[in-house]
């Protein structure tokens, strides 16, 4: 079983006992990690980066009624989760013209946080999008930082935790893969994958993702 860095030192640095679920679903399930929604997913679901990364079907035969810690580990209805590799979700390095963030005011930020429907509101999918491809470009957004941090107790735990995740350059695949690609001929492919993760999702994360990089000009690469 994988996990992101952030989150094997997330559990290791909780104390023992028991923590809620907060979600379950056929492939997924989450658990409120003291503030922060960490989750287990198997291959079926959005791989997002607050989540460890089980087998497909691993999570068939587990209820998750109940859920704890123990020795920095996870145990869903006693069945200890150990991770036992590291799984990356850093965003690619990202080549811009710009030294300066793209327009985004905190008035909008405000009014996208929270905003529309599920356990990942689109609003806050656009945030995240738009986040990302900042932190791959290494330009700083303190003001947007800080009004998302101030704002992200309007929205659903899971939602607040990937604004969070954004905030430190962390994303699910497709979208790493989908930002690889632009400008290439592979990137109608991949911006049709991203775009499939979720019901609006991953169509949230590339509006906010473009709106970045039509404001950061062109890219021109993508390092690493």
């Amino acid at each position: 079983m994988g996990a992101p860095p952030r989150v094997h030192e997330r559990l290791r640095a909780a104390p023992d006992g028991p923590v809620p679920v907060v979600h379950r679903g056929p492939h997924a399930v989450y658990v409120d990690l003291h503030g922060w929604c960490t989750g287990v997913v198997d291959a079926r679901a959005a791989q997002v980066p607050c989540a460890l990364r089980a087998s497909s079907g691993a999570l068939a035969d587990v209820p998750a009624r109940t859920a704890e810690i123990r020795d920095g580990v996870l145990h869903l209805d006693g069945r200890a989760l150990v991770a036992g590799r590291f799984a990356r979700v850093e965003v690619p390095t990202l080549a811009v013209t710009a030294d300066r963030p793209a327009p985004l005011g905190t008035e909008e930020v405000r009014s996208l946080v929270g905003a529309g429907d599920g356990l990942t509101p689109y609003g806050d999918d656009i945030l995240c999008g738009w986040l990302a491809v900042h932190r791959a470009a290494g330009i700083a957004t303190p003001e947007v930082d800080a009004a998302v941090r101030a704002l992200s107790s309007r929205t659903t735990l899971l939602s607040a935790t990937l604004l969070d995740c954004a905030l430190h350059g962390e994303v699910l695949p497709e979208f790493g893969a989908w930002l690889r690609a632009v400008g290439t001929h592979d990137e109608p492919a991949r911006a049709a994958a991203l775009a499939a993760i979720g019901h609006t999702s991953g169509h949230g994360l590339l509006a906010g993702a473009r709106r970045a990089l039509a404001g950061l000009t062109h890219p021109t690469g993508v390092a690493a």
